[in-house]
């Protein structure tokens, strides 16, 4: 019998101006008594606008928060001051973007993780561009986040010039120290126009305040165009698990201590068939009992969908083979033309865990910015919390 009772879809927010969208929708989880004396659990989760006619152009965080489980919502509400776009010299505007929150339990706060994005106006900055890990704490009295800071990483100007955080789903150590996945790459890689990027993680301390870094483990490559990215961390029964996303196929690895890796084998299903997802984040949801990966893919009558990011897919992992269990794959969010592709994971409670993410109004070339194709299917730039029902309590529950 499937661990996985039953999925609810909530739709949290719908509507757009058709300039731009929410994207980047992610939650995470402050427990009960957890910095707010709070009696339930409180919902946190961010988001940002994307200006259409532009490729990654981002503003400032927003906030959209349910203290009743779903039952309400307030928000969005915007954090110009403290996680809003700030000017550099010349002309350079940069901003917090890709942001993940999750509670860290050692010091009782909601930490926040991703990276920066710079613009000249609204265009990205010309490369190579520096980049570096961003991080912001969420008061829940107050209702407000910390300005948001830079994680310091060995030789900024070369070796970590092109590094971040960027839609990361880290873990946590029982001591509080915070394993981080990140991708970067040297300032002269960062100028060649077929740079490739890789990926490590690295382990961190967190006060409360500050994050320091202390150390990265194996540095994971691939020879395929643009190398790796977005790397997601988890521990299951022991054994740490590494997905990455990659431009031509996801990559997914293992180790001992959440450091040090196997080299990356690509996703398969346990019929050998490769998995499908390419050029897009995956992540884990992780029961007691079994191991989840949460993904988009070809192959389901979703070529209109730009890069196949939609529907959104959940399905149980093989741990011992590293490939998905394909009779076990369920549709987490329906598509309805729009991607799905940038979404988070929040365990809320031992019984529930949530995957949350909108849909991104940007479509396929030669007009990406035609956001009526994505409309023809029924898209409105939904915000969707897809619930997890287990069947029986998550016993290695964490708030993410």
């Amino acid at each position: 019998m499937s661990l996985i009772g039953r999925i609810q879809l909530d739709t949290v927010r719908t509507g757009f101006d058709g300039e731009t969208c929410w994207v980047q929708c992610r939650a995470g989880t402050i427990p009960p008594s957890g910095a707010g004396g709070n009696l339930q659990p409180i919902v946190v989760m961010t988001m940002q606008k994307l200006r259409l006619t532009g490729s990654d152009v981002f503003y400032e965080l927003n906030e959209m928060r349910t203290d009743d489980l779903g039952a309400s919502w307030v928000g969005p509400v915007a954090h110009s001051e403290t996680l809003g776009r700030r000017r550099e010299p010349g002309g350079i505007e940069t901003v917090i973007c890709d942001a993940t929150p999750r509670w860290h339990s050692k010091s009782g706060r909601l930490l926040s993780t991703g990276h920066t994005a710079s613009y000249l106006g609204d265009r990205l900055a010309p490369a190579p561009r520096f980049r570096q890990t961003a991080y912001t704490v969420y008061e829940p009295v107050m209702r407000t986040w910390t300005p948001w800071r830079t994680l310091e990483m060995p030789d900024e100007a070369d070796r970590f010039f092109s590094c971040g955080a960027g839609s990361a789903q880290r873990f946590d150590l029982e001591n509080g120290d915070i394993l981080l996945p990140i991708y970067f790459m040297p300032r002269s890689e960062a100028c060649k126009k077929d740079h490739r990027y890789r990926a490590a993680v690295a382990r961190c301390r967190f006060d409360g305040t500050q994050l320091i870094y202390l150390e990265h483990g194996t540095e994971l490559e691939a020879p395929d165009p643009r190398g790796m990215g977005e790397p997601s961390l988890t521990r299951f029964q022991g054994k740490f698990y590494l997905t990455l996303r990659n431009d031509v196929r996801g990559y997914v690895t293992r180790g001992e201590d959440g450091l040090h890796f196997e080299p990356p084998r690509p996703w398969r299903f346990d019929d050998g068939s490769e998995l499908g997802n390419y050029n897009t984040q995956q992540h884990w949801v992780v029961h007691s009992e079994a191991l989840f990966l949460v993904y988009t893919r070809r192959g389901l009558n979703n070529d209109h969908v730009f890069r196949h990011r939609a529907p959104l897919l959940i399905a149980e992992v093989d741990p011992d083979r590293l490939c998905v269990i394909r009779a076990t794959e369920r549709v987490l969010v329906p598509e309805r033309g729009a991607r799905l592709g940038n979404f988070a994971v929040t365990d809320v409670t031992p019984g529930e865990t949530w995957v949350t993410v909108s849909e991104w109004m940007q479509t396929w070339g030669p007009n990406p910015f035609d956001y009526r194709v994505c409309q023809r299917y029924g898209s409105d730039n939904a915000i969707f919390a897809a619930r997890i029902f287990w069947e029986r309590p998550n016993r290695v529950h964490g708030y993410s």
